[in-house]
């Protein structure tokens, strides 16, 4: 009989390219609309492995009763991990994710927003397609010689820091695991996290969500940072405190903001709410602010990267279903 997989939080994009896929491989597929959670857990009833993406709620509670229900792999179809309850899976199944799917996506999709933002592109497009050609409001600057911060420095880090350095910024970088080699090659300095605050003119997250970093973008934090920062998050939303954020804005300590991911983003994101009012009062504001940009968790968003996640998703369950080590199985440290 063929292995079922139950994919929670699907869309029509996810079954199309899964279902491609899928023919190298053989499975039988179920794509569900509902985000995983104690609610929905019964749709994993006689699945062997559960698909989940990145507001799915895989805590202690959901885990039991997939086990229960038979199921034995927990597969992200992403490369963060931070709403899968690792201790509670220990001992009970093997959680693994897509560590890579394309670096590049993400990378150029975090400069898209520094350009953006810099260069007021929105606004600008907004008022010329109601006639207004004036210059008022647009002012940006040249990136060119300026300061920019990575903080996380994987493979999404160092592809945006060998674009910048293309441009001629000066680019400073903050890992936990600094990667010295790749530093030295590529003209980065790593440093600490009170010196990227100080000296960036533009800081960008690239780190993944633990316990030790959540919120590490805070009141603190921002005061330590250049008058006018640009601030870029590409990686997950609780990495800022978005309270600390808007007060930045609004003291103009923080110039600009691009945000693909925000920090209680699940009720909204990948969801058309065009007809209903938000009734989160932070988001709201931040949508209202004409030097804020939200996006919809989209910077992973290519043809190539959904491919190569669809591939590695597929990947990482054969080689569960043929007893084999998992290579991206994410492991509690």
């Amino acid at each position: 009989m063929a292995l079922k997989i139950a994919f929670f939080d699907s869309k029509e994009y996810d079954q199309n390219v899964f279902e491609k896929e899928n023919k190298n491989f053989g499975f039988e597929l179920f794509f569900y609309k509902e985000h995983l959670s104690l609610q929905s857990v019964s749709l994993a009833y006689g699945k062997d492995v559960v698909c989940i993406f990145v507001n799915d709620d895989c805590n202690a509670q959901v885990i039991r009763r997939l086990h229960d229900n038979g199921v034995r792999l927990i597969a992200l179809r992403c490369a963060g991990f931070n709403n899968v309850d690792l201790q509670a899976a220990k001992g009970i199944m093997p959680v693994v994710h897509v560590p890579a799917y394309s670096p590049h996506a993400v990378a150029e999709y975090a400069l898209t927003l520094m350009m953006a933002l810099n260069r007021k592109v929105y606004r600008s497009w907004n008022r010329t397609r109601e006639g207004n050609f004036t210059l008022n409001g647009l002012l940006g600057f040249d990136m060119y010689g300026k300061t920019a911060g990575i903080i996380g420095m994987g493979r999404i880090g160092k592809e945006l820091a060998k674009i910048l350095r293309g441009m001629g910024l000066t680019v400073l970088g903050y890992d936990i695991y600094p990667d010295e080699e790749f530093a030295a090659a590529n003209g980065i300095e790593m440093t600490s996290l009170d010196s990227l605050y100080e000296r960036s003119d533009i800081i960008s997250l690239h780190c993944p969500l633990t316990a030790d970093n959540q919120h590490m973008i805070n009141s603190e934090s921002i005061m330590k940072m250049k008058y006018g920062v640009m601030i870029i998050n590409t990686g997950r939303g609780k990495l800022i405190k978005t309270e600390d954020l808007i007060d930045g804005l609004r003291s103009r300590q923080i110039g600009s903001v691009g945000l693909d991911v925000y920090e209680e983003e699940q009720a909204y994101f990948y969801e058309d709410r065009s007809n209903n009012m938000i009734d989160d009062d932070k988001l709201a504001l931040l949508l209202m602010m004409p030097n804020v940009i939200v996006s919809s968790h989209q910077a992973f968003f290519t043809q190539e990267a959904v491919s190569n996640i669809a591939k590695t998703t597929l990947d990482n369950i054969i080689q569960h279903q043929n007893g084999e080590k998992l290579l991206n199985e994410v492991i509690l440290k």
